[in-house]
C-alpha cells in the first residue's frame, strides 16, 4: 500500500508543477566580423561571424526554444538602398546575410527595412538542461567601392541594435515580437590600407621584312591605386636587354635578336625604365584605373632571319 501511495504522489507531483517552472533563459555571444582585403578591385569582400545561442530551461526535455535574433542597422546606419554602412573616412556599404550565397538579408522587426531575422531553434536535451545552437552570420562588403578612402571603418551592433527575443517554440516562427528579450554585442570592421593593381596590353610590332626604318607601335599599362596613394610604375629591361632602349626580343632559344625600346612619350624621347624616379612614370591614386600608353620602337638595324621574336617585360608598381 505504501508503494502504491508513493507512486501516486510522484505522478501527482509532476502534474502540479506551476507554469513558472517551465521558464527558459537564454544568453548570446557573437564573434567579431572582421573583413580582410581591399575594395580596390571592385569585387565583394566576404567574411563571417558566429552567433552562439545558449538556452537553459527547467522541465524542458524534448522541447525547443525559439530565438528571433533581430539585427538592426548598426551604429554606421544605412544607405537609401537598405545596405548597412560602416562609419569611417566615408560611408562604406556592407550587408549581413542569413545564407552563404548572401542572398537573404539578416534583418529585424525593429528595422525600417523589410528584411526579417531567421528563426533559430535551440533543443533542450534534459529535464533541467542547457542547449546550444551555433549559427553563422554571413557578411559582405558590397562590390563597386573602389574609391573608398584609406582608414578604419566599423559598425557596432549592441544593445537596442541586437534585441533578441526568445520563447518556447510555438510553431508560429518569428512573426511576432512576443518573448523575453536579451542582447549580444559585436563589431563589423574593415581597415582599408593602401593598395595598387596593375595590368598590361601587349606590345605587338606586327610582321615586317627588312628593318631599315623605325617600326613604331604602342601597348599599355593600367594602374589602379587607392585614393591619395603615391605610386611609380617601372618597366624592366626584359629577359635579354641592358637598358630601356636596349631591350631585345629573341627568336626561340637561339642567338638572334631584335633590339627595341619602350618610351613614356609619343615622340620616343623619354625612355621608360626601372630607375625610380629617373625614368619611371609617377602618379597618385584615386581608386580609378589610369591607362598609360607605352610607346614602343624598333630602330633600324641588321635584319635577322625570319621568325617570331619575343620578350617579357616585368611591370613593377612601387607605392
Amino acid at each position: 500500500m505504501k508503494c502504491f501511495l508513493i507512486r501516486v504522489f510522484v505522478i501527482l507531483s509532476f502534474g502540479l508543477v506551476p507554469a513558472a517552472a517551465l521558464a527558459q533563459s537564454c544568453t548570446f555571444t557573437t564573434t567579431g566580423m572582421t573583413f580582410s582585403g581591399s575594395p580596390l578591385s571592385g569585387a565583394a569582400i566576404n567574411t563571417t561571424a558566429t552567433l552562439t545561442s545558449t538556452c537553459t530551461a527547467l522541465l524542458g526535455l524534448f522541447r525547443q526554444v525559439l530565438v528571433c535574433p533581430n539585427l538592426n542597422a548598426g551604429t554606421g546606419g544605412t544607405a537609401a538602398s537598405g545596405a548597412r554602412t560602416m562609419a569611417g573616412p566615408a560611408p562604406l556599404q556592407f550587408q549581413l546575410y542569413q545564407d552563404s550565397a548572401r542572398q537573404v538579408v539578416w534583418g529585424s522587426y525593429d528595422w525600417t527595412f523589410s528584411a526579417r531575422p531567421p528563426a533559430i531553434l535551440v533543443d533542450i536535451p534534459a529535464l533541467l538542461g542547457t542547449g546550444t545552437t551555433v549559427t553563422t552570420i554571413y557578411g559582405q562588403i558590397l562590390p563597386g567601392q573602389t574609391t573608398a578612402p584609406l582608414g578604419a571603418y566599423n559598425s557596432v551592433f549592441s544593445g537596442a541594435q541586437t534585441t533578441f527575443r526568445y520563447r518556447y517554440n510555438d510553431s508560429n516562427g518569428c512573426v511576432s515580437t512576443a518573448g523575453t528579450s536579451a542582447a549580444t554585442s559585436f563589431t563589423a570592421s574593415l581597415n582599408v590600407a593602401k593598395d595598387c593593381l596593375v595590368s598590361a596590353t601587349n606590345v605587338n610590332f606586327g610582321s615586317h621584312g627588312i628593318l631599315s626604318s623605325n617600326v613604331d607601335t604602342t601597348g599599355g599599362v593600367s594602374v589602379t591605386c587607392s585614393p591619395t596613394t603615391p605610386y611609380s610604375v617601372s618597366l624592366g629591361n626584359g629577359q635579354n636587354g641592358t637598358g630601356p632602349v636596349a631591350r631585345r626580343m629573341r627568336k626561340g632559344v637561339g642567338t638572334e635578336y631584335i633590339t627595341y625600346g619602350l618610351y613614356q612619350d609619343e615622340n620616343r624621347l623619354l625612355p621608360w625604365g626601372d630607375t625610380v624616379p629617373t625614368n619611371t612614370v609617377a602618379g597618385t591614386g584615386n581608386g580609378l584605373a589610369r591607362n598609360i600608353a607605352v610607346y614602343a620602337r624598333v630602330p633600324p638595324q641588321n635584319t635577322p632571319s625570319p621568325g617570331l621574336y619575343t620578350d617579357t617585360v616585368v611591370i613593377t608598381v612601387t607605392y
